[in-house]
């Protein structure tokens, strides 16, 4: 998109973890304070706030905070503001947030994602069945509420097998990159997993949903993740690595729903092909990989989307680890990814990404300073995708 350059000026997140003291508020206002710190901004200077997916007072562990509560706890003046839950999965508050700033219509957004989840509460089960016996169901959960196919480790393992099936992918292929994330989240201090993790561990996992274990699966955490946008000249005189954002990609793919016709694709793909048609850069100059794990299969599915292999060859890619490790051709989420690090939500892979890039990850960083990494949020029928590049 011509006009404005847009940048990532600063990032900031909470302390990570299961069934933490602080409420939902008070982790957002110790992310959106550092962030803003990190950017050398103050509360004043910013002036637009997006988050994904706003209020939900029927999950609030899911999402207990909304741009309104974050707006009177800090006293922002905004010129404007989104909490959208359709939209290019997660990252679809930063893609507003980017495409706002490219309007003119702010010039610095801070982006929040917050989760709860690590203290329990009603799950999306139990939701679930309560809106059922005061509701009459309709559209693609009347097939699937009877059947008890309320998770989307249901509705998700069914592409995967589906993708076994096509292409020989075995759960070996899964296990590498749960194993591959942990050796990374051993070095990040946020991650809930540090524990080394061993092929026999992951295969002798609980199943859940088949052909994914317990393993396959993020985990529920409480956190709050920010992540500041600023039009690049309102933030030139920084002193810390500009990341800008080169490219964001985003799909809706076929019906707004997971019984596709087309399985396994999924709007991944379609979000790849915008993203690399908005630029020169190619699969090949990625340094860096933040691909969304809510399940294991999600990662492999988006080395696919964005190119980084062949449509069916994620497993081969993955095989033996070598490929998507630290020091690898293509290092696969660093910090753990959600599956060790815990379920920031998407929020946590750009995080990431400006760590890295920002060559600050510490143990954990990746060689060669890395000046290209994409990321990527969702799985199903929504997707988003971006390409960040430090100048």
């Amino acid at each position: 998109m011509p006009g404005i350059d847009v940048v990532i000026s600063g990032i900031g997140q909470s302390a990570v973890g299961r069934k933490l003291p602080q409420s939902g508020l008070a982790l957002t206002v110790d992310a959106a304070l550092e962030a803003i710190a990190d950017a050398g901004l103050t509360v004043a200077d910013v002036d637009g706030l997006s988050t994904f997916p706003g209020r939900r007072p029927d999950a609030l562990p899911f999402s207990p905070v909304g741009t309104m509560d974050l707006k009177d706890a800090l006293g922002f003046k905004l010129s404007w503001f989104a909490g959208a839950m359709e939209g290019s999965a997660q990252l679809g508050a930063i893609i507003n947030a980017y495409a706002a700033i490219k309007a003119g219509l702010a010039k610095h957004v801070l982006c929040f994602r917050t989760v709860k989840e690590g203290s329990g509460g009603a799950s999306w089960k139990e939701n679930a069945e309560v809106r059922t016996q005061r509701t009459r169901l309709d559209g693609e959960f009347q097939y699937m509420f009877p059947y008890n196919a309320i998770s989307a480790s249901n509705w998700l393992s069914l592409y995967a097998q589906r993708h076994f099936h096509l292409y020989g992918t075995k759960r070996e292929h899964l296990g590498q990159i749960a194993i591959t994330q942990r050796q990374g989240a051993i070095d990040n201090p946020r991650a809930l997993f540090r524990e080394p993790l061993t092929m026999d561990d992951y295969l002798s996992a609980r199943m859940i949903s088949t052909p994914f274990g317990l393993l396959d699966c993020d985990a529920p955490t409480d956190a709050s993740t920010a992540i500041l946008l600023s039009a690049a000249d309102a933030v030139a005189d920084r002193s810390k690595p500009a990341v800008r954002i080169e490219s964001v990609g985003g799909g809706i793919h076929g019906r707004a729903g997971w019984d596709q016709a087309d399985m396994p694709d999924m709007a991944a793909s379609d979000a790849g092909r915008m993203l690399w048609a908005r630029t020169d850069f190619k699969p090949k100059d990625v340094d860096v990989a933040l691909l969304y794990d809510g399940f294991s299969f999600l990662a492999l599915n988006w080395l696919e989307a964005l190119g980084f292999c062949g449509v069916g060859e994620g497993g081969p890619f993955v095989e033996g680890g070598h490929r998507i490790a630290r020091d690898g051709e293509l290092p696969l989420n660093p910090h753990g990814g959600q599956l060790s690090g815990g379920r920031t939500h998407g929020f946590g892979f750009v995080h990431e990404a400006v760590t890295q890039l920002r060559g600050d990850a510490g143990t954990r960083q990746v060689p060669n300073d890395p000046k290209v990494a994409a990321v990527s949020n969702g799985g199903g029928p929504m997707a988003g995708a971006m390409l960040l590049v430090r100048d």
